[in-house]
């Protein structure tokens, strides 16, 4: 069983190379885990950083072009790399590395495709209030349009089946977390949260703006919701 954990990063030099050494590399005997760094177009040191701190692999992206295709991107490389289990993390050391054996645990289970580690369900250290309505304003239109009750649907740690990956589209550079929510469980793509401990950044800056956010993610989710979306025959990671 191979699993990919991949980080999509930019200009992320002073966090990435912690998140990365918290990786856990021994998790099951008969699992293999590889480290995968996107780097969107970084201007400091990310990509050395990364490889010091032990990343497997990294893909570049001359310019940045945005969250969303660094996350598209990583999808597709832990595909070709040849990944049973994909796994995303943010590389600026908000989320918890050592909780990663609990993400996958459902898709190694048989009991989801596609996770989410939740901070709602979890516990959120820092977090400012206007992020937090934010989280719970567009978390819960998502759970509107799906018609499934979600906590946490910003989250930026997230597991996936081989299939999953195959077939997730995201539509817009901006961002992923709510088309790619939307993408895979319209689809047929079992979804389930998992609770992780969350702590908010303390190096670095977040690109997220709120009316930049706004701009860029509403129209998106529009545009997701009026595709044709066929749903899949799913299968189970050991049907590969």
């Amino acid at each position: 069983m191979k699993v990919v954990i991949f980080l999509p990063a930019h200009n992320e030099e002073e966090a990435i190379g912690e998140v990365i050494r918290r990786i856990p590399r021994q998790m099951q005997p008969n699992i293999e885990v590889s480290v995968l760094v996107v780097d969107d177009g970084s201007t400091d040191r990310t990509v050395d950083v990364a490889k010091q701190a032990g990343a497997d692999f990294v893909y570049r992206h001359e310019r940045n072009r945005g969250l969303g295709a660094a996350v598209r991107t990583g999808l597709q490389q832990c595909v070709e790399l040849g990944a049973d289990i994909g796994v995303m993390i943010d590389a600026d050391n908000e989320y918890p590395p050592e909780q990663i054996p609990d993400l996958i645990m459902p898709i190694l289970r048989g009991e989801a495709d596609y996770t989410m580690g939740s901070r709602f369900l979890g516990t959120i250290h820092g977090m400012k209030w206007h992020r937090r309505i934010g989280n719970y304003i567009f978390t819960f239109i998502q759970s509107l349009l799906l018609k499934t009750w979600i906590y946490d649907g910003q989250s930026g740690m997230r597991a996936f089946s081989r299939q999953a990956m195959e077939e997730a589209e995201i539509i817009h550079d901006y961002n992923y977390a709510q088309v790619l929510t939307l993408n895979l469980v319209r689809k047929g793509f079992r979804l389930k949260e998992v609770p992780i401990v969350y702590q908010v950044r303390t190096t670095g800056q977040s690109f997220i703006k709120f009316t930049a956010y706004l701009k860029h993610v509403i129209p998106a989710i529009v545009k997701e919701m009026c595709r044709s979306t066929k749903r899949k025959q799913i299968r189970s990671v050991q049907q590969r």
